[in-house]
């Protein structure tokens, strides 16, 4: 665990609302130098606690209007392996999302499609047909809203 002080905190939420800034605006809010942000950003990195910067892309503008979150049970683990499961799902574009998780289902996968007919399309012709796919729960999402975390 890397220590984290309450300059770090607030560098990490100021990164968390928009990535892009520089280290010398962000040192400007933080009131440090450009050359000690940069440091800060640089040892966070280091220690794992910044695991990179990504953009959200807004699927909706891009044509993708529905989201769907699949729960995933695979019929027998025993038969087919995980790791053919997951390399099969993963090579589907629509599938933006993979998480091997406990529970009722094995898999949760955050699909996105155009509209309701692609999506049933992607979930007959390249879900359903996976190696070892046996239940599988549909929730559509009807909105979302980033909530900040324990640091921000």
């Amino acid at each position: 665990m890397t220590d984290i002080d309450g300059i770090d905190q607030r560098l990490l939420r100021e990164l968390g609302r928009d990535a892009r800034q520089s280290a010398g605006a962000l040192g400007r809010k933080l009131n440090l130098s450009q050359p000690a942000t940069w440091r800060r950003i640089k040892r966070l990195e280091q220690a794992g606690v910044l695991k990179g910067r990504r953009v959200r892309l807004n699927h909706a503008a891009l044509g993708f209007g529905v989201t769907v979150f699949l729960g995933v049970k695979l019929a027998t683990k025993g038969r087919v392996s995980l790791d053919d499961f997951e390399r099969a799902v993963c090579a589907i574009p629509e599938v933006q999302l993979v998480q091997h998780v406990l529970g009722l289902y094995d898999y949760r996968l955050r699909v996105v499609a155009r509209d309701l007919p692609d999506f049933e399309r992607v979930l007959r012709r390249r879900i359903m047909t996976l190696p070892g796919v046996g239940h599988v729960e549909a929730n559509v999402l009807l909105s979302e809203e980033r909530r900040a975390g324990p640091i921000g």
